[in-house]
């Protein structure tokens, strides 16, 4: 009966939920977007039953820090939960990405980052 019954939590948990996919999509929008391969990941989390779907993680460029200490945050949200996502917004701490945003700069950094992100598909 214990074993019933901490089957059913570990289904049950956020955990069950996460999606690596989803997960490793906006990994690479971070290292598109800070033009940086050596990205480490602190907290990660992904909402694939969310619309849009989407994950967030704290990261860092300095292999040295420990997952604690990383305060740098992205944000990503995609068309679908799977491959191929078809990103449509993200934020880098406060700072917000997407096709329509207003502000053109910020608009072309959105772009650069989709075109990358087509064409690893």
């Amino acid at each position: 009966m214990k074993r019933a019954l901490f089957a059913i939590v570990l289904i049950a948990s956020p955990a069950a939920a996460q999606s690596p996919q989803l997960e490793n999509a906006c990994l690479a929008v971070a290292k598109h977007f800070l033009l940086n391969t050596n990205v480490k990941t602190g907290v990660v989390q992904s909402f694939p039953e969310l619309t849009p779907p989407g994950a967030r993680l704290t990261y860092s460029t300095r292999a040295e820090t420990a997952p604690a200490e990383m305060s740098d945050t992205i944000e990503c949200e995609f068309e679908k939960p799977a491959a191929p996502f078809g990103l449509t917004r993200f934020c880098i701490s406060s700072t917000c990405y997407s096709k329509d945003e207003k502000n053109p700069e910020n608009r072309r950094r959105f772009e650069e980052v989709r075109t990358l992100m087509d064409r690893t598909k």
